[in-house]
């Protein structure tokens, strides 16, 4: 993933009147959480932080921050964003510290590359089961998402997360290997036509009309004799 720098002030005023201000000014209220320590107030410029998230396919946004007055950016992962909700604009954002050194867990989407021989030629249907996948890896080794090649999925047939390609030196997958990620379904009259084909044929119930009607050859029989 890309490293994006973030600039950002420190924030010395609180409550709702100073937040409102602040908005009104072109600046979105925010705070920095850290392990152990109490959260830092700062503030973002409102279209820079918005052109952030543009810039990111996916919602984990890892980035440089860079308060100004500090020595040093900190890397911090975004965890929330609160929007107004007659307006939808951004009006509060929740940043935490992220370590250089310590795995975190976070969920990566998935995304299906190809298309299914089982769609184009076999007439089925793709269903994307799984839509994301949970891992632990370092913010260094962040991705914006995961690929999955489905092209040589006939119908009928299901592919899994242990089919989905990470290095495990990077990436611990949390995910159950055995869980469908994707499959090409047959089409339900197809299928219940294959299923009908495939059964073996049972015994003849006689029902009364059957009964009726055997009873009325056998009665028929008789008087020809």
């Amino acid at each position: 993933m890309k490293t994006t720098t973030l600039n950002a002030k420190p924030r010395t005023t609180k409550g709702k009147a100073a937040a409102g201000r602040l908005r009104r000014a072109g600046q979105i209220p925010a705070v920095v959480y850290g392990e152990g320590k109490p959260g830092r107030d700062i503030q973002l410029d409102y279209h820079d932080f918005v052109m952030t998230l543009r810039n990111h396919r996916s919602e984990n946004v890892v980035v440089d921050l860079s308060v100004e007055g500090d020595a040093a950016p900190s890397k911090v992962m975004l965890k929330a964003t609160q929007h107004d909700p007659l307006t939808g604009r951004i009006i509060h954002a929740d940043f935490c510290a992220v370590s250089a050194t310590k795995k975190i867990e976070i969920e990566l989407p998935i995304r299906l590359v190809g298309e299914p021989c089982g769609v184009l030629n076999e007439g089925g249907l793709l269903e994307h089961v799984l839509r994301s996948l949970t891992v632990h890896c370092l913010a260094s080794d962040l991705i914006e998402e995961v690929t999955l090649d489905v092209s040589g999925l006939h119908a009928g047939h299901t592919m899994h997360v242990k089919d989905i390609t990470l290095d495990p030196a990077k990436y611990t997958v949390v995910d159950d290997p055995e869980q469908v990620v994707a499959a090409v379904a047959i089409p339900r009259g197809e299928a219940e036509e294959a299923a009908a084909e495939e059964a073996p044929a049972g015994p003849e119930v006689m029902t009364e009309t059957k009964a009726a009607e055997k009873a009325a050859e056998k009665a028929a029989e008789k008087k020809e004799k």
